[in-house]
């Protein structure tokens, strides 16, 4: 490591030493997690630990070795520093309780410990989400080491009011991007030195794009203003944009958002009618808020295609809505014609694939 260059410790520090010096301290035990889950998610099939079990988390999916051990992970590492009132987790039903021996702190953590952990088999960036609350039920007269255990209202609050969030991605590199309301900043893992360095300070992402992220397997079941928009970017030159689009799909959020966040585009997981009883695919809390956090502080977008993600009051721990995030412009086209057709003022859409000249023709029509 060069002498000079900002770690993420010294960072965090900085950013916090006056009046959370809690939060500063939280932040470097969540990085020394990380470290660990970089380890473990860096041995690949050498580690045994590849594999499913034969659990499924809250959501109903089958969990994963990985997914437990990170979970553990980030348990460990974060509950013992007294910054805590309790944690989250995409892995577990209800809110963790810092055990009783140690201290209390006046944050909440919630995260995914390993997003796209089913890209791990083969060999595809993951990563780790997290977001970070201040207890809302504290009253300030007290002191948080004698709160007691947070309760699960101080959990459900909007994105709006996240002192804190980032993610980690594991890749060629690991690396950190955080925000803690003042830009969007990216530190890459030395790893001789076992620090993470402060690489990419202030990100932004270009307002304008001509790449677009979404799993168009389900283009069926989306809503027409999804399907006008996905549309239109593939009818390139000749179609109402003038511009040929590219289309990126890696199932993975955090290898997702990261491309966004170095080279702009835009990310959409919408609503659709595949399954009614889920309104949205991706949960609010601990996937969506923090990420629409780092993706505003770098001057994009996030939305739900009717709402500012971060303005959403969550009713569930683990609720799940629409996200369409990334490119300012893009973004915002893509709520336009939402609202458009909410208004029934946009124009029809027409799918080419049952057109009058289609495979699928329909006689009757002539």
């Amino acid at each position: 490591m060069q002498f000079g260059r900002t770690t993420l410790s010294k960072f965090v520090i900085e950013q916090t030493r006056v009046q959370h010096a809690q939060l500063g301290a939280l932040l470097i035990d969540v990085a020394a997690a990380v470290k660990t889950i970089s380890a473990l998610v860096g041995k690949g099939a050498l580690s045994g630990f590849a594999g499913v079990l034969e659990s499924t988390n809250v959501q109903g999916e089958v969990q994963k070795k990985l997914d437990v051990l990170t979970n553990e992970a980030m348990l460990r590492h974060c509950e013992w520093g007294g910054q805590l009132a309790g944690m989250a987790s995409e892995e577990m039903d209800e809110p963790y309780a810092i055990p009783a021996d140690y201290p209390r702190g006046r944050y909440l953590l919630l995260f995914d410990p390993l997003d796209g952990s089913s890209n791990s088999d083969v060999n595809v960036s993951v990563g780790t989400i997290f977001s970070i609350l201040q207890r809302s039920t504290l009253d300030p007269a007290v002191d948080s080491m004698d709160a007691g255990d947070a309760e699960n209202a101080d959990f459900l609050r909007p994105g709006l009011e996240q002192v804190a969030a980032g993610y980690a991605i594991y890749g060629p590199a690991t690396m950190m991007v955080l925000t803690l309301g003042n830009g969007t900043h990216a530190f890459t893992l030395d790893r001789e030195s076992g620090n993470f360095i402060l690489t990419h300070p202030n990100i932004r992402i270009p307002e304008e794009t001509r790449e677009f992220a979404i799993n168009t397997s389900n283009e069926r079941f989306w809503e027409p203003p999804v399907q006008r928009y996905v549309a239109e970017c593939k009818a390139g030159r000749s179609g109402v944009r003038g511009a040929d689009f590219n289309m990126r799909w890696i199932a993975s959020l955090v290898a997702e958002v990261h491309r966004i966040l170095m080279r702009g585009g835009i990310f959409m997981y919408p609503k659709d009618n595949k399954d009614l009883a889920k309104p949205g695919r991706l949960r609010l809390l601990y996937e969506a808020n923090p990420m629409a956090m780092l993706v505003e502080q770098a001057g994009g977008a996030a939305s739900t295609g009717r709402a500012r993600i971060l303005e959403v009051m969550p009713d569930g721990l683990h609720q799940r809505i629409p996200v369409i995030l990334g490119s300012r412009q893009e973004v915002e086209r893509v709520a336009r014609y939402h609202a458009e057709y909410d208004a029934g003022t946009d124009r029809p859409f027409v799918s080419p694939l049952f057109a009058e000249r289609s495979l699928f023709r329909d006689e009757s029509r002539g």
